[in-house]
């Protein structure tokens, strides 16, 4: 199961991927870290970095429990993670973070998450695949408002 979304964020590409590489801001942006302010949270290494794995535990069904862990980076281009879904589904897949220059002030940031969905779950694909579309182009959405108010 494979979901690609993007945005046009009024930024330097430079400021978007320094923004994006901690891996805490995604408090900021992200709906599933913004779902439960509750939740416990559990960060490991230096942040920006490979390796670094952030860990979460929700009472909330749709946040659930998990980790995810930086797994590469191409300054300025991508930033690459591991997630592990613990609750309320066991899983593990990836995710992206594309930046790519537009021109000085505008960047285009493109979130891409993959997971495997197996039988009976790859009945529910499409299902899945909308609802957390929604969630990743909503992330964006929230990013950019963030970004282009001067917040980083």
């Amino acid at each position: 199961m494979k979901i690609v979304k993007s945005i046009e964020i009024r930024k330097n590409s430079k400021l978007v991927f320094d923004y994006l590489r901690i891996t805490r801001n995604q408090d900021n942006f992200s709906v599933w870290n913004m779902a439960d302010p509750s939740m416990t949270k559990k960060h490991e290494g230096v942040d920006g970095t490979i390796g670094f794995k952030y860990s979460w535990d929700s009472t909330i069904k749709n946040v659930g429990a998990g980790e995810q862990v930086i797994t590469s980076i191409e300054e300025g281009k991508s930033i690459d993670y591991t997630i592990r879904f613990f609750r309320p589904m066991q899983n593990v897949g990836t995710i992206k973070f594309n930046i790519s220059t537009l021109d000085d002030s505008n960047t285009s940031v493109e979130w891409i998450f993959d997971a495997p969905s197996k039988f009976p779950m790859s009945l529910l694909s499409p299902i899945f695949k909308k609802m957390l579309g929604k969630d990743l182009q909503k992330g964006l959405v929230n990013l950019k408002v963030f970004l282009e108010k001067g917040n980083s």
